[in-house]
């Protein structure tokens, strides 16, 4: 695994994988906050076995050897502080676009994100991601922040999930059994492919800003046009129809107030049934 990634990511200074580990976004963390190093940037860290793997929210999460690809990258990211809550949108775009990539096109709609950064499948949700930012060891500039980026997609195993968590679950066996082109894709290339569009989001953010941001969510929203409930910590802040995010990545809703702009954050959106 590690080989092929290295050769599929030349813009990696390091990429490492591992048996099994706590977390990988941990692992990043521990070893960014050292005063030495690590200096090499960007840098993937991916396992076949989590046993402390986390969500948002500090959800844990059930894994399996080959039932999940689980890795995280570390960024040395320059952005004003204010900027960074817009990150957790901007990188779920990406990785939607980078898997779209991987579909034949008829059936790409169907694979879509719900905000802040959960991909669906049919509705269904198939990866998760994590975004966790902090100073780096090395970090002199008040605006050098070191960001994690970690993802966990269902490769198999969706149907125990969806009953153990009694909700629907899709996994990467279940696009590729519907699509031949889905189905000849490896896991080191779906790893490759979304950590590319990781690195290129960053770079493109960085140079330009956040402006495109509305507009390339639309073509990928997988809650436009629902209502929806929105709960922080169980209880109930906002109802409205999902209308796009806005330029810093906060999700719009239009209820009888008009529209509500909501933060990024530990927020649960609940769709409506």
């Amino acid at each position: 695994m590690a080989t092929a990634l290295r050769a599929s990511l030349p813009q990696f200074r390091q990429v490492d994988w591992v048996e099994q580990t706590g977390s990988t976004n941990a692992d990043l963390l521990t070893y960014a906050r050292r005063s030495e190093g690590p200096p090499d940037r960007p840098w993937l860290l991916g396992t076949h076995l989590q046993s402390q793997g986390r969500g948002r929210a500090g959800r844990t999460w059930q894994n399996r050897i080959g039932a999940n690809l689980m890795f995280s990258c570390a960024f040395d990211v320059f952005l004003p502080a204010r900027q960074l809550p817009a990150l957790a949108p901007l990188i779920g775009i990406a990785t939607c676009h980078a898997l779209r990539a991987h579909i034949d096109p008829d059936q790409r709609a169907r694979l879509t994100m719900k905000w802040p950064n959960d991909l669906l499948w049919d509705q269904a949700k198939l990866a998760g991601i994590l975004i966790e930012s902090t100073r780096s060891g090395t970090a002199q500039a008040a605006d050098h922040h070191l960001i994690i980026i970690g993802m966990g997609l269902n490769l198999e195993d969706a149907r125990a999930l969806s009953r153990s968590l009694n909700r629907r679950i899709a996994d990467w066996a279940e696009v590729a059994g519907e699509d031949p082109a889905a189905a000849r894709i490896t896991a080191a290339e779906l790893a490759s492919s979304a950590a590319r569009s990781w690195y290129d989001a960053l770079n493109h953010a960085t140079a330009r800003g956040f402006s495109d941001l509305p507009d390339r969510y639309a073509e990928i929203d997988g809650l436009a046009g629902r209502m929806l409930d929105i709960l922080d910590d169980g209880r109930l802040t906002h109802t409205g129809a999902a209308c796009g995010i806005d330029v810093n990545g906060r999700l719009l809703l239009r209820n009888a107030e008009g529209v509500q702009a909501i933060s990024v954050g530990e927020i649960s959106v609940r769709l409506q049934r």
